[in-house]
């Protein structure tokens, strides 16, 4: 039945809901480019497998037999669709509809359609539902059907609108040219009552003739056009803005090269990152406080494929117990007294397309690894206060300076994460054991530091050299920076870097070669005192905090001013 596929095609492909025709046979007979768009498919043939499916779960053949429409309400791809059905026959033609729409577009439960079983009565349906600017023309150019839009536009009661024409209604309209060129005029600019409104006009045709033309007002003022084309431009600019300071806060700033070191064990653990960085596999990364391990992570993002993505980094130790889940996962708009208006997106749906960094990943509370085990098996989120979860492709690094494989022996550790977690691992050497870089350190960092504090330094002296490769370095290259950054800083009108400038535990020297302020003298001893007590607690910041007889809030803000790594 050509004629009908084309007459309700025109019609129903500008109307912004889904319809499927079928024939007797329940074959598909025509879909429109909204029930494509609602049900992801691109070809007819895909389009009735789909049907088919969807016509088999929701019993149509059942359903329809009294002839009366009907409501279903079913799952579709995540997506809940409120469908309706019924029979119609025209011009001999009798067939079976179904139109559809997401159910959250609905914001109340929609009465059932009374369908007519005339193709009209289609029109007049999408017509009366519609609170678009709609208006039907036969082919006389009399007005048969009206949106209860338009005639509010046109400041006139609907019902005394029908049966006049057009031309005499309808002020500069063009609905009687398209009668008699049969061709679409699609967003045309035309004066009404003085204004510039954009309207489309498209013929209906049945049997090859123009039978009716439709108009639609697109937007009532060509002004009011220009204001929102204004506002979605400057909200454009504004998120380019936003999307760019992301990209800026979150992206990994080192690469390989930023990892210095002539060590044969370094070496064949940046070779093994560089493999590995290519990958999409988990990996777990290992090692000392001060070793470095963030900066693997970083170099495994720079050389991986998602080197243009987000790079999320999140320290599980430094997040309170109780909103761990909502940084992780976030939550819905008044999931609980004091959430942010509009919900809050998660770290795991921000690192969307990229990658999350879990650093200390030990301190992570049982109940938070058996989230981060469900994320990790389903590659899903769910936020506080939702009830759909959210795929997300988020590639996770996670780094640690305990034993988890202790901790998995004491029940303080998930066997099946840290499976999950250790893909792939890299242990970083500690410094003690790689004491042949510590030279090309040390010339590095006092690159680095002299830069910061704007101080020319030619160098270390053979002697401090020496010194600093008989220390022990409990707390690795982080404590070697935070060593050669006092030296400097004590360097006076010098430029070389002596054993005199070195701390006392360095040299074993207890004297106070110089003087030195109480401030200065109480801080050296209160960050060694830290450094003592997490290298005594193996890194357990909670231990440390209890050891010191201070708040773990406290002690993660003196290891930031003493620059005392937390990883």
């Amino acid at each position: 039945m050509p004629v009908n596929n084309i007459s309700v095609k025109d019609i129903i492909n500008i109307y912004d809901s889904g319809f499927i025709i079928l024939d007797e046979d329940y074959n598909l007979f025509l879909i429109n480019s909204k029930g494509r768009e609602l049900l992801e498919t691109q070809t007819e043939k895909d389009a009735e497998e789909i049907i088919t499916e969807i016509l088999a779960e929701i019993r149509i053949q059942e359903h329809i037999r009294g002839g009366e429409a009907v409501r279903n309400l079913m799952k579709y791809k995540g997506k809940e669709l409120l469908l309706y059905t019924g029979l119609f026959e025209v011009e001999g033609f009798k067939g079976i509809f179904v139109e559809f729409n997401p159910l959250s577009k609905h914001k109340e439960e929609l009465k059932a359609f009374d369908y007519e079983v005339q193709a009209s009565s289609l029109l007049r349906t999408v017509l009366d539902s519609s609170n678009e600017s709609f208006i039907y023309v036969n082919s006389d150019g009399i007005i048969e059907m009206i949106s209860e839009s338009y005639a509010e536009f046109l400041n006139r009661k609907k019902e005394d609108l029908i049966g006049l024409n057009v031309v005499d209604v309808v002020e500069n309209t063009r609905l009687d040219v398209v009668l008699k060129t049969g061709k679409s005029e699609i967003a045309q600019i035309q004066i009404v009552k003085g204004r510039k409104i954009i309207a489309t006009r498209i013929p209906v045709y049945a049997k090859g003739k123009v039978v009716g033309a439709i108009g639609k007002i697109l937007f009532r003022d060509v002004d009011e056009l220009n204001n929102l084309y204004m506002k979605i431009n400057n909200i454009e600019k504004e998120l380019n803005l936003y999307r760019d300071e992301f990209k800026k806060v979150n992206k990994a700033e080192y690469a390989l090269d930023s990892i210095i070191g002539e060590n044969i064990e370094i070496k064949r653990i940046k070779e093994l990152t560089k493999n590995i960085a290519s990958t999409n596999s988990n990996v777990l990364i290992l090692g000392e406080s001060g070793t470095g391990k963030e900066l693997f992570a970083h170099a495994i993002h720079n050389n991986s494929k998602r080197m243009d993505a987000p790079f999320i980094k999140v320290n599980c130790g430094a997040i309170p117990y109780e909103l761990i889940e909502s940084e992780f996962f976030g939550y819905e708009e008044g999931a609980f007294t004091g959430a942010k208006k509009g919900g809050k997106i998660g770290k795991f749906k921000a690192a969307d397309g990229g990658t999350i960094f879990l650093d200390e990943i030990a301190d992570l509370p049982m109940n938070m690894q058996v989230k981060l085990l469900r994320v990790l098996q389903e590659r899903e989120i769910e936020r506080i206060g939702s009830n759909t979860s959210e795929k997300v492709d988020v590639r996770v690094i996670a780094a640690t300076n305990k034993d988890l494989e202790r901790m998995v022996d004491e029940g303080t550790f998930r066997l099946d994460l840290y499976y999950r977690l250790n893909v792939v691992s890299l242990r970083i050497p500690s410094l003690s054991q790689r004491k042949d870089d510590i030279q090309i350190l040390a010339d590095h960092l006092i690159e680095k530091i002299s830069i910061k504090e704007n101080r020319f330094v030619d160098g270390i002296s053979s002697e401090s050299l020496e010194t600093l490769k008989s220390y022990g370095w409990p707390g690795n290259i982080r404590e070697l920076e935070n060593v050669l950054e006092r030296a400097i800083n004590f360097l006076g009108d010098e430029r070389i870097i002596l054993p005199k400038h070195l701390p006392p535990r360095i040299t074993g020297n207890q004297d106070m070669l110089f003087n030195r302020s109480l401030r200065e003298t109480l801080d050296e001893v209160e960050r060694e005192a830290i450094v003592r007590t997490l290298i005594h607690t193996k890194g357990n910041k909670s231990k440390a905090s209890k050891a010191l007889e201070i708040s773990r809030t406290s002690l993660y803000e003196k290891m930031d001013k003493y620059g005392i790594d937390n990883s």
